[in-house]
């Protein structure tokens, strides 16, 4: 069961060009979602405004072998291994959902253009790490949406509350569990039931890549720029002449310690 491709499997009822161009779709909705994202909310002119005083605070020039150096570091550090995260519980179960997705979605992709139907004989290994992946996207995910979650481990909200913050998590977790869902029973013949989670799958799946203006999507596109912006002000000096934060209301007589977040 975990070694077959369910997507050669699906080509017996629907048309492989079918499958295919619906996976086109929704590149192209995560493309355009992500550009009206940037025009809507005016990010990229906030980072060239953000660039542009930068440079006229700067107090030394920073060149481009260095720059080279620190978009690697923000790779490796804020990208594949989110070191942003303090809190280790945080940064396992984002990490665990990051890479997990990223397996499910591009053996998905292999799978549906490569080996589209049983005609084709499928590696054993994209199936499994399609597996896998999902597996990994459920554990990250339920685990951060139950147990982590500052609304819910801090502030004592229930689990089950939903606000629109939550569009992107929530589509993620049901697309993925909808899709490993109907996986099992398109390999075990369930009946009714396969047709009835493989709605589900596409429905979930389209409100993911559909719903990225009005979601956390496109975030992930814009946390490496902000991070590698942020190493280059504090390379240039221009990030010294930012305020301190206010993390030491004692120097005020405030007599009150901030106390760092759990969550954060």
């Amino acid at each position: 069961m975990f070694t077959s491709n369910h997507f050669a499997e699906l080509s017996a009822f629907i048309p492989v060009s079918v499958m295919q161009w619906y996976i086109v779709i929704m590149i192209l909705l995560v493309i355009g979602g992500t550009l009206f994202d940037v025009v809507h909310k005016r990010s990229a002119e906030y980072f060239f405004r953000a660039s542009q005083k930068s440079k006229s605070d700067a107090k030394r020039e920073v060149p481009g072998g260095e720059k080279a150096s620190l978009a690697v570091q923000t790779v490796l550090s804020e990208v594949l291994t989110s070191s942003e995260f303090c809190n280790p519980h945080r940064r396992i179960a984002h990490l665990l959902t990051m890479y997990g997705f990223l397996a499910y979605l591009i053996t998905t992709i292999i799978m549906v253009f490569g080996y589209p139907t049983p005609a084709v004989s499928t590696p054993a290994i994209l199936p499994l790490i399609w597996y896998l992946g999902a597996l990994m996207v459920c554990v990250g995910g339920y685990w951060f949406w139950f147990f982590i979650r500052v609304d819910v481990a801090a502030e004592g909200n229930s689990p089950f509350r939903l606000i629109p913050a939550d569009l992107f998590i929530v589509s993620v977790l049901l697309s993925v569990t909808f899709g490993l869902i109907w996986a099992i029973l398109q390999s075990s013949d369930g009946g009714v039931w396969t047709n009835i989670f493989l709605g589900l799958y596409l429905l979930t799946n389209t409100v993911l890549f559909a719903s990225i203006p009005w979601s956390k999507f496109a975030h992930m596109f814009f946390k490496p720029a902000a991070a590698y912006q942020k190493r280059v002000m504090k390379a240039d000096g221009s990030r010294e002449n930012l305020p301190e934060p206010a993390d030491r209301p004692e120097q005020f007589g405030l007599g009150i310690k901030r106390l760092k977040p759990r969550n954060y």
